[in-house]
Formats: structure tokens, C-alpha cells, sequence
């Protein structure tokens, strides 16, 4: 007779969810005696924690190196998702109370690429600095593979500062604008192959520096990517980078091109000698919104959190 399968919320009873705290703290800081510190237990206490989950995982975690411990490989994947794990049942288990931001120890964890810090994050750190003493921001850098699983991820998190995309709209999900930008194209101030300005079809001549391009010839949903798409050139692509705030680095003292958000071309183009280039063609707005899943309308604190970000984003 086949054994009848666990029901899951019985197994989830028999969890000892305190373990989900030791995980983190573990992870986070690598060493038995500084978790136990965060958790405020003894080192022994800590210790237990640990071998537990060694057990439950049958894995080591962390594995002793000459300067202390590195992570296990199984340990680098469940980094981030205990990070989401315990966010998440902060928020569930905060929902409803009075939030008072000058003496609340709750953390935020927001989505959001990095040229959005380069050009919100002053704002919201110093309001929040400024209100919330306490609170703790977690800033994730969005990666596509979010986008790709995005109705299950909007769940985990406190929000998501993104352009529009189709499978954003979702019921379940709602937004605000934040601030719009434009595309702009950059070089070398010494390039002379964007004397007098550039064309569309010079664009597509010159050597370019792309971010969050996958390997030649696939498309992706980057928003670079969807412009150049737009303008019906596929041009040379000679460094590819993860990045939007590496994209100036890797144009300055060279032949190369590229286009970048006009918030942030000028933040740095005094700094590395470049020229900001208006983009021809017809260049699709740049908007940013925060997202946020339904489920976060009634909580007081998420309010303040919004409220805080929009107030951030007027700053601009």
C-alpha cells in the first residue's frame, strides 16, 4: 500500500520556524558567535541552531576556512531566499498594528535597478533616515529573472520600482509613477565620430558598450534593449556589462557609444569627460513606478512606505 503523502500543513507544523531566523543571521554573518549576538542567545544555544540545520539540509553550510567560514554552495542559494522568507513573515505578522515610524525596528525590502539608487537612493535613504531611525531598508538589484517570475515574486516583497511592462498589469498588483527620464546617447568628449551630433544611422556603425544584454543576437527585455529594437539597428556590441551605472565608465577615454538614462548621464558626465548626446529617432519616455501587491493596501506601515518613496521621488 502506497504511503499517503504528508499534508503540507502538517509538515509545516512540525517545522521549528524559529530556525528560519538562525539560518539568516547565520548566513548573513558567517560566524556562530556574532549570530548568536543578533538572535540574543548564547553561542551554545546558536550552536544547536546550527547543527539542526545541517541536519535538516544535509548539508554543511558553513564550512570552516583558514579566516573563518565560507557558505556552501546549497547555502549561496538559500541566502536569498530565507532573506525573502523572514521579510515576508515580518510583514504578515505586522499587519494591522499602528506603525510608528520613529520607533519601529521592521525592515523594507525593495526591488530596484541601480540606476534607480543612483538617482532616488540619496532621497529615500535621507527620509528615511530622517522619520524611521529604526527601520531597516533592504535594497535588491533587479535582475531579469525577477521580471520573469514576477507575480510570485511581488508577493515576497515590500515593492518594486520598475518602467512598465505587460505582464506587470495584474490585478492583484498596483502602481504609482514615481519620475520620468529620458535616453540620451554618450561618448568620449574627445570622440571625434560624434562631431556636430549623431544620426540613427551612426549609431549603428559605431561600437557600443550595452547593459543587461545576454549574448549576441537574443533578445532580452531590457529597456536599452527595446530602443534599439525601436530604432531597427542591431549595432556592434563590444562590452556587455550588468550594469546601467557601469555603462559611463566603460564608454569614457574610448571610441565607444552608448545610450543611458539622461538622470544619470549627467551625474557623472562632468566627472569622466563625456558628452550627453540628445538621442535621435522618437525614444520612448523612460517611467518609473513603484509596484506592490494588493495585499500590502491595509498595512499602516507599507502606507508609510509608499508615501515615503513618492515623497522621495518629488524631491527630484
Amino acid at each position: 500500500m502506497t504511503p499517503r503523502a504528508r499534508h503540507p500543513v502538517a509538515h509545516l507544523a512540525n517545522l521549528d520556524l524559529n530556525l528560519l531566523v538562525a539560518l539568516r543571521e547565520l548566513l548573513r554573518e558567517r560566524n556562530v558567535t556574532r549570530a548568536a549576538a543578533r538572535i540574543g542567545v548564547s553561542q551554545p544555544a546558536a550552536s544547536a541552531a546550527l547543527s539542526r540545520l545541517r541536519r535538516h539540509f544535509d548539508d554543511e553550510l558553513l564550512i570552516r576556512a583558514r579566516s573563518g567560514y565560507t557558505l556552501s554552495p546549497l547555502a549561496m542559494q538559500l541566502a536569498d531566499q530565507v532573506e525573502t522568507v523572514c521579510a515576508a513573515a515580518e510583514r504578515l505578522f505586522a499587519t494591522g498594528r499602528a506603525f510608528d515610524p520613529s520607533t519601529s525596528r521592521r525592515e523594507f525590502t525593495l526591488l530596484m535597478a541601480d540606476y534607480t539608487i543612483a538617482v532616488l537612493g540619496r532621497h529615500l535613504s535621507t527620509t528615511i533616515g530622517a522619520q524611521a531611525p529604526g527601520v531597516d531598508l533592504h535594497l535588491r538589484l533587479v535582475r531579469e529573472a525577477f521580471a520573469l517570475d514576477f507575480a510570485e515574486t511581488i508577493t515576497l516583497i515590500d515593492g518594486m520600482v520598475s518602467p512598465p511592462v505587460e505582464k506587470f498589469e495584474l490585478p492583484s498588483v498596483r502602481s504609482v509613477e514615481l519620475f520620468t527620464d529620458r535616453w540620451v546617447c554618450i561618448a568620449d568628449a574627445a570622440n571625434p565620430d560624434v562631431d556636430g551630433g549623431i544620426t540613427i544611422e551612426r549609431l549603428a556603425e559605431l561600437p557600443w558598450v550595452a547593459p543587461f544584454q545576454p549574448d549576441r543576437g537574443n533578445p532580452t527585455a531590457a529597456p536599452m534593449s527595446r530602443q534599439l529594437a525601436l530604432f531597427g539597428i542591431r549595432p556592434e556590441i563590444r562590452v556587455r556589462v550588468e550594469s546601467y551605472q557601469a555603462v559611463p565608465y566603460l564608454v569614457a577615454g574610448t571610441d565607444r557609444v552608448a545610450l543611458l538614462q539622461e538622470r544619470l548621464a549627467t551625474q557623472v558626465a562632468g566627472l569622466l569627460g563625456l558628452r550627453v548626446l540628445p538621442c535621435p529617432g522618437d525614444p520612448e519616455p523612460i517611467v518609473e513606478r513603484l509596484w506592490w501587491h494588493a495585499d500590502r493596501d491595509g498595512d499602516p506601515a507599507h502606507r508609510w512606505l509608499r508615501e515615503t518613496v513618492i515623497a522621495a521621488a518629488a524631491r527630484l
